[in-house]
């Protein structure tokens, strides 16, 4: 099922026909412009958001998660999120009935895609019928499901805090991941002592306020990549001081260079 979420911002998908399927396993092709804004919504079935072109992100209470090519973002049934398009994206969404949904080993997060997986997806969200059961459209969404179950967890969510103060923080560095504020600046910004900032940042998010830093950092710094910005100037706007302490730590993180991970998301490797 193709639908297309560009003409109008912040344009929420009516599918409530498409989760009232019979089949188990349903899908839909969505297309959104860079800039748009899905306002928070949640859905009865479990939630599986491909990016098949482009880079999402998707917040939710618990965390952000960022969608780039050759991955995925699960979230559970009735789990509230809304999503942005740094980028224009064309998105596939699988729908998994709640039963199934449950069954499956794992919280919210981004996953792994496969080659299979990729091809599965796009086999159950070009069904004609999504509301039939035939042979083929249960086997398909079978066998998505098993291999839904084999894929590794990438490391491309960012804790967010409950804690007032502490969002606030976050907010800001997320909506500048260059800001070198330190720690010590926004303790006494928060009439804090800096060991009360960073023992309430940790307990909130459950990362140090340096290592939740650098996570907000590389993650935001994948859609200038995918949109072709040089990595020096990435590195710079992401508030490193060079290439080489960038890359340093984008391969720490995510296993691969800033190229390297460029190359994939454009060859689906």
């Amino acid at each position: 099922m193709v639908a297309t979420a560009a003409t109008t911002d912040r344009k929420l998908l009516d599918l409530t026909d498409l989760e009232a399927s019979a089949l188990a396993v349903v899908g839909i092709v969505a297309r959104y412009e860079a800039g748009q804004v899905v306002p928070e919504h949640r859905h009865r079935r479990g939630h599986l958001i491909y990016a098949a072109e482009g880079v999402l992100r998707i917040e939710a209470a618990t965390g952000r998660w960022l969608v780039p090519p050759t991955a995925a973002v699960w979230l559970r049934p009735e789990t509230p999120h809304r999503l942005i398009m740094p980028a224009s994206v064309q998105a596939q969404g699988i729908y998994i009935r709640e039963d199934v949904a449950r069954d499956l080993p794992f919280e919210e997060g981004v996953l792994h895609v496969s080659p299979l997986l990729r091809e599965l997806i796009n086999a159950v969200t070009h069904l004609e019928d999504q509301h039939t059961q035939s042979r083929r459209s249960a086997l398909l969404g079978d066998l998505l499901v098993e291999e839904l179950r084999s894929q590794p967890r990438l490391p491309f969510h960012l804790p967010w805090p409950v804690d007032a103060e502490m969002q606030q923080v976050c907010q800001a560095l997320a909506h500048d991941p260059g800001d070198p504020t330190t720690a010590e600046i926004w303790a006494a910004q928060l009439a804090m002592s800096t060991k009360t900032f960073h023992r309430r940042f940790q307990r909130s998010t459950g990362v140090t306020f340096g290592k939740w830093r650098q996570q907000m950092r590389l993650m935001s710094s994948l859609a200038m990549l995918l949109q072709g910005t040089p990595i020096t100037r990435v590195a710079l706007s992401s508030g490193y001081e060079s290439h080489s302490a960038y890359a340093t730590s984008f391969k720490k993180q995510f296993g691969c260079s800033p190229s390297a991970f460029v190359v994939a998301s454009e060859t689906g490797v």
